[in-house]
């Protein structure tokens, strides 16, 4: 026959690999799948309340270390008796079902009283199915590699409660990781903020009505942490998005210059702090720190963001314009445009005080012939903008007890 392997990524889980095995001969099939990543560092238990039609066909990924229960019928599928498998809830139920009746027959020969308890189980188990009463499905994979499906990712689903533990050292040894869980390291609440979106209940800034921003801490590869919330207003459709720097103020001031000469530049990635300023030498353009606020987007995205900027000002394209100002920066908003298309070279410099501004070395980690990175030390006035003068964090303890 033949096995077939497909690599792919369940959405707000990870990669797993699905293999599909057929012959042509007898027409058997089989499918199973396995983690693409590695044992993760605390086990993980699924608790659904299923009470209608819609859970029984949320997906579900069982590791082959994983137990399934149905407490209310006092059913169990113990660890490593099934293949790991992506399937259904219902599809858990079908398979139960399937490998009870394979071996009634038998029964019903050898043993009648005990081929009849089984065939009232098996009905009950079908009745599950149609969700005649709520029951509760419990997925415990030590592994921390299955999943049940939410809909309402990345909200939050009440009907679902999802609980990481730490393996015990008999879970451990199943594993074969017997002898490293006793060094593992003590959880890091912060390590489940980076895994998580947060939400939190906001106005929307255009009609004020209530909506929901969303926090994600990202690492960015070869920098730092950052956090991206975005906002979505489900009553006028305003959505926008912002990055603050999840670190510190940097010892020395950043400047970044970037020599655009291939369109291929234009997918950088870029991290545009608030107190970074832009500038284009080539067409005598600079934006002022402060300007379209913090934003992680690509050199395209934040150069038509600035060609919207200048379009969008009444006083500078608008009915408030001068003539001769129009002029001008139609001309500009063209030579811009040429640079977005990558039909003229010029170089985009970003200065920032604070350090926490980022474009990417797509030669990472080695350097970059067309990106320069200069550190600087602040002038005061840079310190004083940054609220750095008056900040004190050393012996002003030792001040208030003697004040």
């Amino acid at each position: 026959g033949v096995t077939r392997l497909l690599l792919t990524r369940i959405p707000f889980f990870k990669e797993i690999i699905v293999s599909s095995f057929a012959c042509d001969n007898c027409s058997w099939s089989n499918t199973e799948i396995q983690s693409a990543g590695r044992i993760q560092e605390q086990g993980v238990r699924y608790t659904l309340a299923v009470t209608s039609r819609q859970d029984v066909n949320r997906e579900v990924v069982k590791a082959d270390c994983a137990t399934a229960r149905i407490p209310e019928l006092d059913f169990e599928i113990p660890a490593f008796t099934q293949k790991g498998v992506l399937t259904t809830i219902e599809g858990i139920i079908d398979r139960a079902v399937a490998g009870l009746e394979q071996d009634q027959p038998v029964r019903r020969a050898t043993d009648e009283a005990v081929a009849k308890k089984i065939e009232e189980f098996i009905g009950k188990l079908k009745q599950l199915k149609e969700v005649h009463s709520p029951f509760t499905f419990i997925l415990d994979d030590p592994s921390g590699n299955s999943f049940v499906e939410n809909p309402r990712a990345p909200q939050r689903d009440d009907a679902l409660v999802v609980t990481h533990y730490r393996r015990t050292p008999e879970q451990a040894a199943l594993l074969g990781l017997e002898g490293e869980e006793l060094d593992e390291k003590p959880v890091d609440s912060t390590e489940d903020l980076r895994n998580e979106v947060l939400q939190f209940n906001t106005n929307c800034p255009e009609c004020n009505a209530p909506a929901s921003t969303n926090m994600k801490v990202v690492q960015i590869p070869h920098f730092k942490e950052v956090v991206i919330m975005a906002t979505n207003c489900d009553s006028c459709g305003h959505r926008t998005n912002e990055v603050k720097s999840g670190g510190a103020i940097e010892p020395q001031g950043t400047r970044l210059t970037l020599a655009i000469t291939d369109p291929s530049d234009m997918t950088r990635d870029i991290l545009k702090s608030e107190t970074c300023s832009v500038e284009i030498p080539e067409l005598e353009f600079e934006l002022g720190m402060g300007a379209l606020g913090g934003k992680f987007t690509t050199l395209e995205g934040l150069l038509k963001d600035i060609r919207d900027l200048v379009e969008r000002n009444p006083f500078t394209l608008g009915d408030s314009s001068a003539p001769g100002r129009t002029e001008k920066l139609r001309e500009f908003i063209g030579k811009l445009q040429e640079i977005i298309e990558g039909k003229r070279r010029a170089h985009f410099i970003m200065d920032d005080p604070a350090g926490n501004s980022y474009l990417q070395n797509v030669y990472a980690p080695e350097e970059d012939p067309e990106l320069r990175v200069e550190r600087y030390e602040r002038s005061f006035a840079q310190n004083e903008e940054l609220g750095l003068n008056d900040m004190k964090t050393e012996g002003y303890e030792a001040e208030g007890a003697t004040g």
